[in-house]
């Protein structure tokens, strides 16, 4: 492909899981892909093999985050076509246990981590008529009790992804999410929980999920791929899960 034509994407949170393999999928369709994190190794990792990949370091909630990536992707690329949210992580614990740190590091990096890039971003996307991918979760669609502020941060990227649909789309950018159900990441490992833990929840998952399998992260970029496909263009708004039937199972 000549690389004029070449699309340029970022994928923040991109050494592990749905990010690695959104990274990799972009990059093996002949894009440039960005794969941001805020540890180097794992990015170097995702990057190995696949030429097209340049790891960059960033954790996505500092001050200058926006502007360093934005700045990144033109300066080596210059344009920007894909901007894909996909940095979060995730905590747990009842009401009654309340960690306000711990939500506000939640709310950082799931909700406002992605407005601050997409605001640095809309000039570069705004010349490329680009997409806007936010990857949220199925558990924001339902009822999650015990981990009710990671599941109301992520439902509140859902209802951005509607807002910025409709206001951005005069300036041809659209704005899609995906909602992951059960997928096979190490989600758990960062969260904390114990093997045992993390074997309690996996049975819970498979228990409902209609599909009856837990989601590998191909799964996931397959579907991020596909609604930012220039044969998808005429598709702004929409939260797809990817979920194994979980939401309305």
């Amino acid at each position: 492909m000549n690389d004029a034509r070449r699309r340029v994407v970022v994928v923040t949170g991109a050494g592990t899981g749905i990010g690695r393999a959104t990274a990799r999928a972009f990059s093996a369709d002949g894009a440039y892909v960005l794969a941001v994190g805020r540890r180097g190794a794992p990015l170097i990792d995702t990057a190995a093999g696949h030429p097209l990949i340049t790891p960059l370091t960033v954790d996505v909630t500092a001050t200058d985050a926006p502007r360093q990536v934005v700045d990144a992707a033109l300066d080596r690329h210059g344009r920007l076509d894909v901007l894909v949210n996909n940095a979060g992580i995730a905590g747990a614990g009842p009401l009654a246990e309340l960690d306000e740190a711990q939500a506000h590091a939640q709310f950082a990096t799931n909700l406002l981590a992605p407005a601050r890039l997409a605001h640095a971003a809309l000039g570069a996307l705004t010349a490329s008529r680009g997409v806007i991918v936010n990857v949220t979760t199925a558990v924001g669609q339902r009822a999650w009790p015990g981990s009710s502020m990671y599941a109301a941060g992520k439902a509140a990227l859902d209802s951005l992804t509607r807002s910025w649909a409709v206001e951005l789309a005069p300036l041809g950018i659209r704005v899609v999410a995906v909602a992951p159900g059960a997928i096979d990441t190490p989600i758990g490992v960062h969260q904390g929980l114990s093997p045992e833990q993390r074997a309690a929840l996996r049975h819970w998952q498979l228990d409902h999920t209609p599909l009856g399998r837990i989601g590998d992260p191909e799964d996931v970029a397959w579907a991020i791929r596909r609604l930012c496909d220039p044969a998808a263009g005429f598709i702004t708004g929409v939260v797809l899960p990817v979920d194994g039937g979980a939401v309305i199972g």
